[in-house]
């Protein structure tokens, strides 16, 4: 029936005035709201659930046909019971993060270039540098070159504020003929959506090839059986001594122990980690004691505004859902992401 009422659950801590603003879509809308752990009877009715940790088993939700996450990544969701019924449509909230850590890539480069790290070890020192034109000679961000791996939505807006910045830009791509998916979430006004701006675009089997001509490597690439350790040892190898390497996607597309090693011989110059093969990153790991690596506690894709843009996503789709359209950032079984 048309008019037959939709019971949707928010497992997220919403302002009165975004739920609100979701509770507009339409009146066959039933919307409640769980700030904390949910009741499994809670589960019971609803048909649409969005959700940051709160998962029911799939007895406990016999009407569940869709799950809107409040975060991108997919990799601790999609092994749950819940996810493995395939009737139920899974989306998440990937476009949102592009401007934030896009931003944080552009000043971990920056970081680097003016070496902040040796700026505030000084400072905390209270010693001015010794010869400081000499210590403190940026190469600076135009003309350098910087390698995406992975050109998703992150990829494409770090292309665009890097290229507007004079840098080059190198890209690997799944489908380089491909353009952006349809129904990927992008912000207006951010991106590259025809992948016009990369000088060159690799597929992922020649990262080594990339990653040779870069100063600035990125891994933006999400977790699958495929991307697990992609950037490893031999991969390090072929990257300048000079280089360093960003990872903002997840931890465990870079083998940590081969980082490691590479960092501490020199074999690259640096690394500005937001993610880890184990979070949070253990209080022994060398990675805390190292002068060339920024460390970051997984949080390049936060902003103020976080709640109210990963709303705009799930707004979208509730009406695309009502009107029985395809959904925005939708989970590919088949791709694993």
């Amino acid at each position: 029936m048309p008019d037959t009422p939709i019971n949707v659950l928010v497992a997220m801590n919403f302002s009165e005035d975004i739920l609100n603003r979701l509770r507009a879509v339409s009146d066959r809308l039933n919307i409640v709201c769980y700030a904390g752990q949910v009741p499994p009877q809670a589960y019971a009715d609803i048909e649409v659930l969005y959700t940051i940790f709160n998962f029911p088993m799939p007895a406990e939700a016999p009407h569940l046909k869709w799950i809107q996450l409040h975060y991108a990544g997919l990799d601790g969701v999609v092994n749950r019971p819940i996810a493995q019924q395939e009737h139920i449509h899974i989306t998440s909230a990937s476009g949102i993060h592009a401007t934030p850590i896009a931003e944080y890539c552009i000043g971990m480069m920056l970081a680097f270039s003016l070496q902040l790290p040796k700026m505030l070890r000084l400072q905390a020192q209270s010693k001015w540098a010794d010869r400081p034109h000499e210590v403190f000679r940026p190469v600076g961000l135009r003309g350098q070159t910087l390698g995406i791996v992975g050109y998703g939505s992150i990829g494409r807006e770090l292309a665009r504020i890097a290229d507007a910045m004079g840098m080059t830009i190198l890209a690997t791509k799944n489908n380089l003929l491909k353009p952006q998916e349809e129904l990927d979430y992008i912000e207006e006004g951010t991106g590259d959506p025809n992948a016009d701006i990369p000088e060159r675009l690799y597929p992922p089997q020649a990262l080594g090839a990339m990653v040779a001509e870069c100063d600035y490597v990125v891994v933006t690439v999400p977790l699958t059986e495929k991307t697990r350790h992609m950037v490893n040892a031999d991969i390090l190898a072929q990257m300048k001594p000079t280089a360093v390497i960003i990872n903002i996607g997840r931890g465990a597309t870079i083998d940590e122990q081969a980082l490691i090693h590479a960092l501490n011989r020199g074999i690259i110059a640096g690394a500005a980690l937001d993610v880890f093969e184990e979070e949070p990153l253990p209080a022994d790991s060398p990675l805390w004691q190292m002068s060339n690596v920024i460390i970051s506690p997984h949080v390049s894709g936060n902003n103020i505004r976080y709640a109210e843009r990963a709303a705009r996503v799930f707004e979208e789709n509730l009406r695309r859902y009502i009107n029985h359209q395809p959904l925005l950032n939708q989970y590919d079984r088949k791709r694993g992401y």
